[in-house]
């Protein structure tokens, strides 16, 4: 007997510390807080889109001689149409005094139909339809952060605008009579413009649709002037006059461009896209 009670002694030292164990109130498992969403403006992307587009220039005609003089007065035209547009870029950011600053480089480029009535000042009587055809920027933009979501930011950088050629007849039917070295039929062969551009936008994080972002932008830019000589349709040969042209351009978005973006921040390999108006206004 005494045997028999000093085993169920042991026993029970033995198995109450996990009766205990078990008999112990286990804590509620409390779910997961959810996780805000909170846009990274670092990262690489890519994108298209399109919109409305203005060009505006001053046109000057010459006698070609040598030497080279001025015979005409200056003359404005411009044009409207629509254009598309593709681009990329890389952006980073940073703190910097407090603010939230981004830093970033791009390029995009422009296929277009923008196109305007000309009459030429140096090609008397004659007049034909100018079409810039493409455009292409490269450059780099300085941004705040203003809200998680929001960015404003100004951009600048180089660029150049392709007009096509432009055939040019008589503007008026018998009986005028184009004064003499004036061709009747002629054209402005292909040309394109260097120059530079200005712009400023903002950025917004569609919080609804992580990853995609919603921009807009006006930009500005002038050309360089360029000597355009009136040719000879039958020959292609020099007619002896020319028009200097400055062109100038701005550009403000009205559509849609998705630009996926790829970007290397606490998930890798996530992929951001943005939704950017596109309209473009050239001068």
């Amino acid at each position: 007997m005494k045997k028999l009670a000093i085993a169920l002694a042991a026993i029970a030292t033995f198995t109450a510390p996990a009766l205990a164990a078990d008999m112990a109130a286990r804590a509620p498992v409390s779910a997961a807080a959810p996780i805000a969403y909170a846009p990274s403006w670092t990262g690489c992307y890519v994108g298209g889109g399109g919109g409305y587009g203005l060009w505006n220039q001053e046109n000057t005609g010459f006698i070609d001689g040598p030497p080279r003089v001025p015979f005409t007065s200056t003359t404005t035209a411009g044009g409207r149409g629509y254009f598309g547009t593709v681009g990329g870029g890389c952006d980073y950011q940073f703190r910097l005094a407090g603010l939230n600053l981004v830093v970033g480089a791009f390029g995009d480029y422009d296929w277009s139909s923008i196109k305007g009535h000309l009459n030429p000042p140096a090609a008397i009587g004659l007049v034909g339809d100018e079409k810039m055809s493409s455009a292409w920027s490269v450059g780099g933009r300085v941004g705040w952060v203003v809200l998680p979501s929001f960015m404003t930011y100004f951009t600048g950088g180089y660029t150049q605008a392709t007009f096509d050629r432009t055939n040019l007849s008589v503007a008026f039917g018998a009986p005028f009579v184009l004064p003499p070295g004036i061709p009747a039929n002629a054209f402005i062969d292909k040309q394109t413009y260097k120059g530079w551009f200005l712009g400023a936008g903002d950025e917004y994080a569609i919080n609804f649709l992580p990853g995609l972002f919603w921009k807009t932008e006006y930009r500005f830019s002038e050309f360089d002037v360029a000597t355009n000589p009136v040719r000879f349709s039958t020959t292609g040969l020099p007619s002896g006059v020319s028009d200097d042209s400055k062109k100038w351009v701005h550009t403000l978005p009205g559509g849609t461009d998705p630009r996926p973006r790829f970007s290397n921040t606490k998930s890798p390999g996530i992929i951001r896209g943005f939704f950017m108006p596109g309209l473009r206004l050239h001068c």
